[in-house]
């Protein structure tokens, strides 16, 4: 009985919301199942590629997470990583760092180096909360997603039927977006439309109302063009197809069933963190600490999120497929399938240059083609703090770095430890010199931990 009661007071509530604040919101196709139009006729020249087309052709071949994966390369040591981490700190190249590695379904580790706050310092653990920018992306493709698998979205369901105010500068092309259109950033528009308005402190509502007057760089659905604000309209979505807050969705439908207990979305939720890593900035004196910068937290979908590495390790478990019972393996393969070509990723940073043959942009998610593997990808970066994620369904791994610093520096240990999982002989993607990694002998093999386990604590590094 209570929980009939629950459910229709949701379903009032939910009526009521709507009827309220978007009356106008639900399209007659909005509660059907994912369903893409076929591709054009072959040799129909006069046809472009539309959205609908590329993405029926992609999902078509998508196939879920491997489960014979292949191993991590011979000598591969989690121990050797921690010492890295920990050298960076030691050398003070950032305050404090988070690092969560997973394979096979198991956590090789999850830890915290350094410090909070270099005015207060506290040190950073498996708990400790960074902000995570825009690797909040995924989670907004993967909530979406979880939506079409209920039913209530379709990829291919129009941003105007669930927000009828939206305006381009072509009447037209605003009626053609998709939620696959924002989730890939195939909006139209001009690369981060807007974001130094944003940064200014324009709010979002102005902001979102503001990309009428937009210049269009090409129509929707046919061009790649990184987008926070556009982005974040996915948030209005699923306001109006639930009734319920985009945070509240996220909190109810990934957060709390994956176990992630340290995370939160927003400025007040970093904030209430029983411990979090202030954002730090380089000053003449060193690193000196600030308040974490709102601007950013107003566009949720596109960078909201808060999480430590043990969140971390239990979302990288669940995006390499380990949690169906959360997120069904077929959606994976739907995420993280490129829909769009993002070739100036390839000429970015070192590790890009050298590795990356192609690079394209999925549901929230960047792929890679890395040394010859797919790498699922994103990184992020506010004010203060930096963070990257990378995966390899063929070798079951995944690892998340979060630091709390403008420091790129870090950012070389992701390539490091992905060209050690594939075997290859690393180019010196970090600049650091390490120290013997039998500094962390006391950590429990790999091999030991449990399913979703926490590897227990090294005696040189707090935790």
């Amino acid at each position: 009985m209570k929980d009939e009661a629950n459910r229709r007071s949701r379903r009032v509530r939910r009526l009521g919301a709507l009827a309220v604040l978007l009356p106008l919101t639900l399209g007659s196709g909005a509660q059907t199942s994912l369903r893409w139009p076929a591709p054009p006729a072959a040799g129909n020249a006069a046809i472009a590629p539309s959205t609908a087309s590329i993405a029926s052709n992609r999902y078509a071949t998508a196939t879920p997470p491997r489960r014979n994966a292949q191993p991590l390369a011979p000598g591969f040591d989690v121990r050797q990583f921690e010492a890295m981490a920990q050298q960076l700190v030691a050398d003070q190249r950032v305050p404090g760092l988070a690092m969560a590695i997973v394979h096979n379904g198991r956590v090789l580790s999850a830890r915290g180096y350094g410090i909070t706050d270099t005015r207060s310092p506290e040190p950073v653990d498996g708990h400790t909360v960074f902000r995570l920018a825009s690797l909040s992306k995924g989670f907004a493709g993967t909530m979406a997603g979880l939506l079409v698998n209920d039913g209530t979205l379709r990829w291919d369901s129009r941003l105007t039927d669930y927000v009828p105010s939206f305006r381009l500068s072509d009447p037209a092309a605003a009626q053609r977006i998709t939620v696959a259109d924002l989730l890939s950033h195939r909006v139209g528009l001009t690369h981060n439309t807007y974001d130094r308005d944003l940064e200014a402190s324009v709010d979002y509502r102005t902001l979102t109302q503001k990309l009428a007057y937009a210049p269009l760089r090409c129509q929707p659905g046919t061009c790649y063009g990184y987008q926070n604000i556009a982005f974040s309209l996915i948030g209005d979505v699923v306001f109006a197809a639930t009734g319920d807050f985009y945070s509240q969705e996220v909190q109810r439908r990934l957060f709390k069933p994956l176990g992630m207990n340290d995370a939160s979305i927003g400025l007040d939720g970093i904030e209430a963190s029983a411990r979090w890593a202030r954002p730090h900035v380089r000053g003449r004196g060193g690193w000196s600490s600030l308040r974490p910068k709102p601007t950013y937290y107003q566009v949720a979908p596109a960078a909201g999120v808060n999480a430590s590495a043990s969140d971390m390790a239990q979302w990288l478990l669940a995006q390499t497929g380990h949690r169906p019972d959360v997120i069904p393996a077929p959606l994976l393969a739907t995420l993280h399938r490129p829909l769009v070509d993002t070739p100036s990723e390839t000429r970015g940073s070192s590790w890009r240059r050298s590795r990356v043959s192609s690079a394209g942009y999925g549901l929230g998610w960047r792929s890679y083609e890395y040394a010859g593997h797919h790498m699922v990808f994103h990184g992020g970066a506010v004010q203060g703090y930096r963070g990257v994620i990378a995966m390899l369904p063929d070798r079951d791994f995944g690892i998340a770095l979060m630091w709390n610093s403008e420091s790129s520096v870090p950012t070389g240990l992701m390539p490091t430890i992905i060209d050690r999982a594939i075997g290859l002989a690393s180019d010196p993607w970090l600049d650091i010199e390490f120290n013997d990694p039998t500094l962390f002998a006391e950590t429990v093999p790999a091999t030991a931990l449990p399913p979703g386990g926490q590897a227990t604590k090294a005696t040189a590094a707090p935790e």
